[in-house]
């Protein structure tokens, strides 16, 4: 596929004629007009940079600062064009969602207590990309990715995926938290409630960054750590912060 990652093994998902390599297609092909634009927009610096040298009292040096100008718009609208193309990474299966999240908890969250297990599953039922256990609680989340013009919402309690109802894609995820919360609580004596999160790293969500409804929270990777470190402090103690990662370590399969 065009761009693919020598790190990502190929998926049909991600070939022939799916969305994503017709988005890629698109993208290489749409270049040269980028590039005309990007072009015309750093002339049209050039001018305005000159045009203030002059009016400031710099005219020995208004081309210098035409030409900086200039530069300036042609590499930030460079920069836009990149930062909209690789939002799409993983959806277009260049990156892993799993790996850039699980980066990005024990970044931000291993200096503050929080223990972060990848790949974890009960035996014989489905598994979960990441369990974030910590002094505010414990946490499932999984990794998702929607087309990029794909909204999601929540409307009078209800998820909408585009134009679709999420309820297939939150329940499952609910009944895992479930499924956890039931295992860890029985194994250490600790009662457990399990907040379910899906990271989206490919699609619309509110500025904010974050949807809840149907029992699941929606997230982008920017924001899922401030999620997690918004609950109440407090509600697990060292001992049983220890004695839940050792035991989910323990007891739940990895995969």
């Amino acid at each position: 596929m065009p761009g693919g990652s020598i790190y990502v093994q190929p998926n049909e998902k991600y070939t022939g004629s799916s969305p994503q390599w017709w988005y890629e297609k698109f993208w290489r092909e749409d270049a040269p007009a980028r590039r005309k634009y990007r072009y015309v927009k750093a002339a049209v610096g050039f001018v305005v940079g000159v045009a203030l040298g002059l009016r400031f009292g710099f005219a020995g040096g208004s081309a210098f600062t035409g030409l900086l100008l200039a530069g300036a718009v042609a590499g930030g609208d460079w920069l836009l064009h990149w930062h909209a193309f690789h939002k799409t990474a993983v959806w277009r299966g260049a990156r892993r969602g799993e790996a850039i999240t699980g980066r990005i908890l024990r970044r931000s969250l291993s200096r503050h207590g929080y223990h972060v297990l990848d790949g974890r599953a009960i035996r014989g039922q489905a598994s979960i990309d990441h369990l974030v256990i910590g002094p505010g609680g414990v946490w499932i989340l999984d990794n998702e990715s929607w087309a990029p013009d794909i909204e999601i919402a929540c409307y009078a309690g209800r998820l909408f995926i585009g134009e679709k109802y999420g309820s297939k894609v939150a329940k499952p995820l609910v009944e895992q938290a479930e499924a956890f919360s039931e295992l860890l609580t029985r194994e250490t004596g600790v009662p457990v409630s399990i907040m379910p999160v899906l990271v989206v790293h490919c699609g619309i969500l509110p500025k904010e960054g974050v949807v809840m409804g149907e029992g699941l929270a929606f997230v982008k990777p920017r924001t899922v750590t401030r999620l997690i470190r918004s609950a109440e402090s407090g509600a697990l103690n060292e001992a049983q912060i220890e004695l839940l990662a050792r035991t989910a370590a323990r007891e739940l399969q990895r995969v």
